[in-house]
């Protein structure tokens, strides 16, 4: 299999960020194997046509997560050797740094706290990972003109959390 660039990376989260993006707003997480392209047609040859045979990863949508907490429901995945990464999408509140110092200590009165800030933003959080550690993320921020962001670091946590599933 050819190697999977940076690039390979970043335009497979900008993928998965347009195809949620289809479908609108105020929806609940969604979780995408990667696979590498050519062994998915290998295996489906059915599929030739509706991918792009140049990519080298391809986004899978897998079902839906459970409604419990997110850090609780990756924490039980496990990839199959075939999965060379994965990438999740889910919808967030942003705020400005200073308003980030004022919040409460726990993860639910932050929540609270964050939901009736006035300066909060809703915005849709894409981030992939490769088995090799390598990650991407892409961050489109809800507005009159959706604002797109990109950087490889805009979510550590949720990284980590993705780069755990990979472990074998």
């Amino acid at each position: 299999m050819p190697t999977t660039t940076p690039d390979d990376l970043r335009a497979v989260a900008r993928e998965v960020e347009d195809f949620v993006a289809s479908g609108g707003w105020d929806q609940g997480p969604q979780l995408f194997a990667l696979v590498p392209t050519a062994e998915l047609l290998a295996k489906q040859p059915e599929l030739a046509g509706t991918l792009d045979e140049n990519a080298a990863i391809t986004p899978v949508a897998q079902d839906a997560l459970p409604d419990s907490d997110l850090a609780d429901a990756l924490a039980g995945i496990v990839w199959p050797d075939a999965v060379h990464g994965c990438a999740l999408a889910h919808e967030i509140l942003v705020l400005p740094p200073q308003a980030e110092a004022g919040l409460p200590a726990g993860t639910e009165p932050m929540r609270r706290a964050a939901a009736e800030h006035p300066e909060r933003r809703e915005a849709r959080m894409v981030a992939a990972v490769l088995r090799d550690g390598s990650s991407a993320c892409v961050l489109r921020l809800r507005g009159e003109q959706d604002e797109l962001v990109e950087s490889p670091d805009l979510a550590p946590n949720l990284i980590r959390a993705l780069l755990a599933t990979l472990r074998p």
